[in-house]
């Protein structure tokens, strides 16, 4: 498996990246890349929190200059580019700022792109006339999301464009993306943590690693998969140089008469290999979390008995009965606005119903990641926010000095100093995260803890959970998180009832859509036999007249294992060429060829999982 350098014909990029370098001081964040974008690509730009994926965006839109090197835009093109960083002092109202109007542009087409930056702001949950100066912080950014994508460029920059979104509205983002990339040949450049998003929209993935961009002409899980191979690749390659450098050393500190008699051109080559191995950027650590344990809780954690609370007139919780033991792993699911962290706040007794009760078990231990970040003071250092006054902690069943803890979420002695007001999103996730893990907890409540942490610390976090011993109530976006964490859900709807399911975010959806199937099917047979049945309810003529499976479907019946048996066929064969070596040595003559069969493995995916539904569903009727 090779990685390799981007090498696109410039000629025909729509954006291309020509050997730009840039520097913050110390080692380069670009290190002489180059990346060439094409129409209707969809390219995932990955790496390590601080590795630069922002600043390349930000390069892109003309918002910062390269030291050296160059960008170029295909003459004609348009780019459109979503910033992680909300402009200040924004005012006025929301479709204004969307619209983002020329003064040269005639009536016509203002009022057809204004219409369309109504409909933007409307999926994404923003009133048009929302003054900005009021609007919350995840408001601005979905204005932000509204104006890209309303621009109608050749070329989206998005730099995680799913915070602040629920999965509604991420399945609905994804589902844009798709056919402006499809049908329009519209160009993507995305930088997101949502593992979800990423695997559906990938057609190829750039990675910023040290400075350097590579390429991969793959979907995110057949990268992630070969970029695991490259890298314990290049571990055994680093071993076998140290054993030779190290050989070297010790024979040119050999004695007077070896020194006399050595070889000069084997002097100079050791010369070669001490700058090499100065000059060698070694990977950024990986955080090294993890969860203090207190005694555990009493069976029961949390009770509540016809719960019900609402602001003013509008009622956000009604009639919730329900029960959290001990060991349960607790999703809370749905749209914005619907009263997810309000739901956590009642759990915690953090606000006072209007009506029924909140018990809680004995024994607990409550750590709580709030979605605002409230428990950071943002005048205090990053130390004085988890010390609080003290030098050590308790961490991992011993007591740590702070500063030697801190090390261990990616803080430098100098970051330790920074007041939190100034550091990025994903530091203060970082900050919380060891803020709150210093503290013994048998019940762990995370609203939105995955916000702008890079892909490596998400996943460590994720296994954290998993090894947890006590209690989890989890608010989250990430799907994937959610599925990988979660054993039932608390659903939201939004019209104050809270639906309890068994599983996962995917293993509701999954009951949802069937139970919409099954409930439209229903709906279709009742009114072509409405006639004949004329004076009885659906469920008298269900009860009378139980529905048989019919000639066609009876034929489908016995057609659909050999389908499923194709279409697994297809699958495998797929995969065995996604994972030929050889198809990958060509980047430029294959790279096609690799996203055709991506996306028709999603197809496939898709298709498989359709097709059992099916049989199960006509083997319930035959």
């Amino acid at each position: 498996m090779r990685r390799r350098r981007l090498c696109y014909r410039a000629a025909v990029a729509l954006l291309g990246f020509h050997d730009v370098y840039y520097n913050f001081g110390g080692d380069p964040v670009l290190d002489h890349v180059s990346l060439h974008v094409q129409p209707g690509e969809r390219i995932s730009l990955v790496g390590r929190n601080g590795a630069g994926k922002s600043t390349l965006l930000r390069i892109a839109a003309g918002k910062l200059t390269p030291d050296e090197g160059r960008v170029s835009v295909q003459a004609g093109a348009r780019l459109a580019y979503l910033d992680q960083q909300i402009p200040h002092g924004w005012s006025g109202s929301a479709i204004d700022a969307a619209l983002d109007a020329g003064p040269d542009e005639d009536h016509e087409t203002l009022a057809h792109r204004r219409l369309e930056a109504e409909q933007f702001l409307t999926r994404l949950g923003v009133g048009a006339d929302t003054e900005l100066s009021t609007a919350s912080g995840g408001v601005l950014r979905r204005v932000l999301l509204a104006r890209t994508l309303a621009a109608g460029a050749d070329a989206v920059l998005l730099d995680e464009p799913t915070n602040h979104l629920d999965i509604d509205t991420v399945l609905w983002l994804e589902d844009y993306l798709l056919r402006l990339s499809n049908v329009e040949k519209r160009a993507l450049l995305l930088v997101t943590h949502d593992r979800a998003l990423a695997r559906r929209l990938t057609t190829r993935v750039a990675e910023l690693d040290r400075g350097k961009l590579y390429s991969f002409d793959a979907g995110y899980d057949e990268f992630v998969r070969r970029r695991q191979q490259q890298l314990e690749q290049e571990e055994e390659e680093r071993r076998k140089f140290d054993e030779k450098l190290a050989a070297e050393e010790a024979w040119i500190r050999k004695g007077i008469k070896a020194r006399q008699t050595r070889n000069e051109g084997r002097v100079r080559r050791l010369e070669q290999m001490r700058e090499e191995h100065r000059q060698r950027r070694e990977r950024p650590e990986t955080a090294r979390m993890s969860i203090e344990n207190a005694e555990r809780s009493g069976d029961m954690v949390i009770e509540t008995e016809e719960l019900s609370f609402g602001y003013g007139e509008t009622s956000i919780i009604s009639g919730l009965s329900t029960m959290i033991e001990r060991g349960d792993r607790v999703g809370i699911v749905g749209p914005n606005g619907s009263g997810k962290t309000t739901l956590v706040r009642l759990l915690l007794k953090e606000l006072s119903p209007d009506a029924g009760t909140v018990r809680h078990g004995t024994g607990l231990e409550v750590v709580y990641f709030d979605q605002m970040r409230a428990r950071i003071d943002p005048e205090a250092s990053i130390y004085e926010n988890v010390g609080g006054g003290y030098d050590r902690v308790r961490y991992a069943g011993r007591e740590r000095h702070l500063a030697g803890y801190l090390k261990e979420f990616l803080f430098s002695e100098e970051d330790m100093k920074k007041p939190a007001k100034g550091i990025s999103g994903g530091e203060t996730n970082r900050l919380l995260l060891a803020k709150l893990f210093a503290r013994p907890s048998n019940v762990l409540v995370l609203d939105e803890p995955t916000n702008d942490l890079d892909t490596e610390t998400l996943e460590l976090l994720e296994q954290l959970l998993i090894d947890y011993d006590g209690t989890i109530i989890l608010v989250s976006h990430d799907r994937e998180f959610l599925d990988n964490v979660v054993t039932e859900c608390l659903v939201l709807s939004g019209d104050a009832q809270v639906v309890e399911y068994s599983g996962g975010y995917t293993d509701w959806r999954e009951r949802e859509r069937e139970r919409r199937q099954h409930a439209g099917r229903r709906e279709s047979t009742s009114e072509k036999a409405g006639s004949k049945t004329s004076g009885k309810t659906n469920r008298q003529r269900r009860a009378e007249q139980p529905r048989k499976l019919g000639f066609k479907e009876r034929r489908e019946l016995e057609l659909l294992p050999d389908r499923i048996a194709e279409l697994e066929a297809e699958q495998e064969q797929i995969h065995r060429k996604l994972s030929d070596p050889a198809l990958y040595r060509d980047t430029e003559a294959d790279g096609s060829t690799v996203r055709e069969l991506t996306e028709r493995l999603d197809e496939l995916e898709r298709e498989i999982s359709d097709a059992y539904q099916w049989w199960e569903e006509l083997e319930s009727l035959a």
